[in-house]
């Protein structure tokens, strides 16, 4: 368990003004606002006190007009208050939604900072909740409870030194029954606050899977498994029910002591009175003044009791929050770099060796140069480590011994502005937002205009392809580009990475999805866009690889082959298997 899992709601808040410093901004000028707005409803009950000892008990008779400014004076006391109090709400609001808005940059930069395997060691939904539900959640309770609680405390306290200066011995009762009541709530404050951490879970738990069965809707619904998928839904949001039950069912008890506590307390207060008030010296006023005061007490004692509920499910949220910005960054951005050249450069690995957490080596011991301007296929058997080949020049992985250098500098000291700015990567799934194609391809190069684009897409020769489509450069290309085939998808990636006119390309198996019809276009579109640069292909179809001018061949994390397409063809080797075996396959498909 990490440290912020254990952390309690007060400490929790306490690390997320230091995180978010927009939380604490004028927040002094707002607590002594909603000090000034308590300070002047305590004028009330000592108005009646004096008006009741002197006026109405006094021995001179009632005066009239000393009870119409008394009157006075107390309305305008209470017009003050009111005044006060909502001009430290709206303040209060003001900033917390502020504060709560860079909390959500916070957490979501930090996201992004994050190793590609950190991120998939956690669901998408889980991550989606910590910068939605989590900090809404927050969000509705600073915005209405930390009210509550600012003000309230701060009554709290003025109501307790009033009742001391009017009567201390009465007043020391009514704080050993607060401090008693205190006490027991703070005991019940803690299991609550457990249930909220599970509740949280829970959320994130049907979120996640609810966004898996969404993404997967397509191959749910090939496969006829929606009863299936239902049914893991249904569990899920009734674990959520049934934790969310339990915790509601608890914290109604916990309200319900409220108003006990506030009977008990008021009846307290008028017993003591009348049997001991006046031994104590206690007047009829002050006894009045004292049940007025410890309305005032009990108020927002109730009203923190209420908020309480809140405040656990605001502070469950946030520890998950602080637990994601705490998560310690695996691949750092070099404070200190050595930016990249601007020329063609050459990758080198030097005695490389990479595991994922848990498994075998995936690469072992890889020591290999590739020149500046050399186009290279690399080739092998699922699982023999291509992929991880290609994802540690661009360091989404960081190898657990060796070293990779591009332009003879190494990847690790390479600030992320250079290494991207020069390095592109294409996936073997070509990832395209919900935007239109010309938007799609700005993310290789940000700001450039529709000629350009368009100019992009011509030196591709893909330029009648792209005017087919039924609005050309503006057509949209829908969530994760579905309005566009695999094919169609990997065309406006190659464009895209063309645009960024990097120095090293690195393909991911471009052809492994594409139909017949379109691996002729990709295929010339890969060939212009390698052209004078360095490159390194997963190859799926050895077409990629016979037009490569070097082969590099994986086979349980080792090249064991390294040459051109006739010398490997030559050796009969693992290569030449492979190669007969993809001809075979293309001319069964082409029969």
């Amino acid at each position: 368990m990490s440290e912020n899992e254990t952390l309690g709601t007060t400490r929790a808040l306490a690390r997320a003004f230091v995180v978010a410093p927009s939380l604490r901004r004028g927040l002094v000028v707002t607590l002594v606002l909603a000090v000034l707005g308590t300070a002047l409803q305590v004028v009330v009950p000592v108005v009646i006190q004096q008006i009741i000892d002197n006026e109405i008990l006094g021995s001179g008779g009632v005066d009239s007009q000393a009870v119409l400014r008394s009157g006075a004076v107390t309305f305008g006391a209470v017009l003050l208050a009111l005044a006060a109090r909502v001009v430290s709400m709206r303040r209060l609001v003001r900033s917390s939604s502020a504060g709560l808005a860079e909390l959500r940059v916070t957490t979501f930069d930090h996201l992004h900072k994050l190793s590609m395997l950190e991120l998939q060691s956690e669901r998408r939904g889980a991550l989606v909740a910590r910068v939605t539900s989590d900090i809404e959640t927050m969000q509705h309770w600073m915005e209405w409870g930390g009210v509550g609680m600012i003000l309230g405390l701060s009554q709290v306290v003025l109501a307790v030194v009033v009742m001391v200066v009017y009567q201390w011995q009465l007043a020391a009762a009514v704080i050993v029954g607060v401090v008693v009541y205190t006490g027991m709530v703070a005991f019940f404050q803690s299991v609550l606050s457990r249930a909220y951490d599970r509740v949280r879970e829970r959320v994130g738990d049907s979120l996640a899977v609810m966004g898996e069965a969404l993404s997967g809707l397509a191959t749910i619904r090939a496969y006829g498994v929606e009863d299936i998928v239902i049914e893991r839904v249904d569990k899920t949001l009734d674990d959520q029910f049934d934790a969310e039950v339990r915790t509601a069912i608890f914290a109604s008890s916990l309200f319900s002591s409220a108003e006990l506590f506030a009977g008990f307390l008021t009846a307290m207060v008028v017993a003591l009175g009348v049997i001991f008030g006046p031994g104590w010296g206690m007047s009829a006023g002050t006894l009045v003044a004292f049940l007025f005061l410890v309305n005032l007490l009990i108020e927002p004692i109730q009203r923190l009791v209420e908020t309480l509920d809140q405040a656990q499910s605001a502070g469950a949220g946030l520890r998950k929050i602080l637990m994601l910005i705490d998560t310690p960054i695996a691949i750092p951005d070099p404070v200190r770099g050595t930016p990249l050249p601007d020329r063609s450069l050459r990758v080198e690995f030097t005695n490389v060796t990479f595991a994922y957490p848990g498994g075998p080596d995936v690469l072992k011991d890889v020591s290999v140069l590739i020149p500046a301007g050399q186009r290279v296929a690399v080739v092998g058997e699922t699982g023999s480590g291509k992929t991880t080949f290609a994802k540690v020049v661009t360091r989404l992985l960081v190898p657990q011994s060796g070293q990779v250098t591009v332009g003879g500098v190494p990847v690790d000291d390479v600030p992320f502005s250079s290494l991207r700015s020069h390095l592109a990567y294409v996936p073997q799934e070509g990832f395209l937002f919900d935007a239109t194609v010309a938007d799609n391809v700005r993310y290789g190069r940000p700001g450039v205009s529709d000629e350009t684009v368009r100019a992009a897409f011509g030196d591709l020769r893909l330029i009648e392809w792209v005017e087919s489509l039924h609005k050309g450069i503006d057509t949209p290309c829908g969530e994760l580009g579905s309005s566009l085939s695999a094919g169609e998808r990997q065309l406006v990636a190659l464009v895209r990475a063309w645009i960024s006119n990097p120095s090293v390309l690195l393909l991911d198996e471009a052809t492994s999805a594409v139909d017949p019809a379109l691996e002729v276009q990709i295929r010339n579109a890969i060939e212009r866009v390698t052209q004078g640069r360095t490159s390194i292909t997963v190859a799926h179809r050895l077409s990629t690889a016979e037009a490569s001018d070097r082969i590099l061949v994986f086979s349980d994390g080792v090249i064991v082959e390294d040459g051109t397409h006739e010398d490997l063809v030559g050796l009969s080797g693992v290569y030449a298997a492979l190669h007969r075996d993809w001809q075979g396959a293309t001319a069964a498909t082409a029969t």
